[in-house]
């Protein structure tokens, strides 16, 4: 049997080393050695090849925008809300797409080919909606990008933003979102979760809600988002983001909530590197983080994932499209610090990820979407560490992205002449 294209001698995450054969659009054959042809051959001995990259929270209406119409001074989320509704008035349908489009472009360079985006619902003109639906198509051929009708100023704060979530999800925006905590009462907030879980329940659609992200103890939307799950049959089909209030909640209640979650099967999507530079604003020392109760989570079987939320715009003046420096600074804050817990961190910027998106389609097995990324690592938890080049991205059967391996020339006497921070496996002297 003959390939399209072959990739040859890589690492697999679970340590194998394997070619992987393309045929179309699929991965036709995973083998130690495949004794076949192939139009392109890809070598990747001693590199890590891994499924894509996936991030499922990011806010792709704003990305990029960083500095217009001005910097957020005090660097808290209520400031970036705020900031954001100085920019919407000023956004262009071209605008909106042309930064997407290049954001995306640095998403393929990066490995990162699935996206959930939420998309702000509360301009009457559903501006950004329009743009990043022509965006789908546009990345269609690389990306998976799904939508999210975000109500950013509040389901029933907005006095319009029920009327456009409904609009925005006619229009073909996928999932159903919202913003509990930020309405005008935690009665509202409540209100708002169960109004959105059976507007998604009705059109069969998945839910993601911004879910507490606030520092405040009180705020215990998530706990509501498990009820309206389990009494609407949802499912495996939502997912609660940021949760960041877990993290100042008393352990007793978290002691009922995580079951209570557990239970209804909704996931969990921590964005670490946004968590921790927004929240604690208000507290001076000992100052809380705000990054919700992964390990405990995951101790419960609760599925988490690490999202990226933000790439220069109002809330984040930071940011590159790389989930591993999400995963990175995720394994920090939670202390992931095993070598079973840090793998398990890129596991959730791949494999988990794309399940909490019901990408059932992306993975390294044959059958799947020959959607995959070979890295200048050893390993996953070298991945991590190193945040290293992407040597070769392939979407669909296609290489869409190459760069040459990187090593840094030296000149010191008696030492070597290159270098790069690759490391030997652990108890090797030699």
């Amino acid at each position: 049997m003959d390939f399209a294209l072959i990739v040859r001698g890589g690492t697999l995450p679970d340590g194998r080393v394997a070619d992987i054969g393309i045929t179309g659009e699929t991965i036709a054959a995973i083998e130690p050695e495949l004794n076949a042809a192939a139009g392109t051959v890809i070598d990747a001995h001693g590199n890590l090849v891994a499924p894509p990259f996936v991030d499922p929270h990011f806010h792709m209406d704003a990305t990029l925008s960083y500095g217009i119409p001005r910097i957020n001074a005090s660097g808290t989320l209520l400031e970036g809300i705020s900031l954001w509704g100085e920019l919407k008035p000023l956004l262009t349908h071209e605008a909106v797409r042309e930064r997407a489009l290049a954001y995306c472009d640095w998403a393929v360079s990066m490995g990162l080919l699935a996206i959930r985006t939420h998309v702000d619902v509360c301009d009457d003109r559903l501006l950004a909606v329009e743009a990043l639906l022509d965006v789908k198509k546009t990345v269609a051929p690389y990306i998976d990008l799904q939508l999210v009708a975000f109500p950013q100023d509040g389901l029933y704060r907005s006095p319009t933003a029920l009327e456009n979530t409904v609009r925005a999800l006619d229009m073909g925006v996928d999932i159903v979102g919202g913003i509990p905590h930020f309405e005008r009462t935690m009665a509202d907030g409540t209100r708002s979760v169960t109004e959105l879980c059976e507007i998604a329940a009705r059109r069969g659609l998945m839910v993601d809600l911004h879910c507490d992200e606030t520092d405040d103890p009180l705020s215990r939307h998530i706990e509501q988002l498990a009820y309206e799950t389990q009494r609407l049959g949802l499912q495996g089909r939502v997912a609660g983001s940021h949760l960041t209030s877990m993290h100042s909640m008393d352990n007793y209640y978290v002691s009922k909530l995580l079951p209570l979650i557990a239970e209804a099967g909704v996931s969990a999507i921590p964005n670490p590197l946004i968590n921790i530079m927004l929240q604690g604003r208000h507290d001076t020392f000992p100052k809380r983080r705000g990054l919700t109760r992964v390990k405990e989570m995951l101790a419960m079987g609760i599925r988490v994932g690490w999202g990226q939320d933000c790439v220069l715009d109002p809330w984040y003046s930071l940011g590159t499209a790389d989930m591993l420096d999400v995963a990175f600074m995720g394994l920090h804050v939670a202390q992931m610090s095993s070598p079973a817990d840090m793998a398990r961190c890129f596991d959730m910027v791949t494999n988990v990820n794309a399940a909490i998106m019901g990408l059932d389609h992306l993975g390294l097995a044959v059958g799947k979407r020959a959607s995959l990324v070979v890295l200048d690592a050893g390993n996953p938890v070298e991945a991590i560490r190193l945040r290293p080049e992407r040597l070769c991205v392939i979407a669909r059967g296609k290489v869409v992205a190459e760069r040459t391996k990187q090593e840094t020339r030296l000149s010191i006497a008696g030492r070597p002449t290159q270098v790069n921070r690759r490391h030997k496996a652990a108890g090797s002297l030699s």
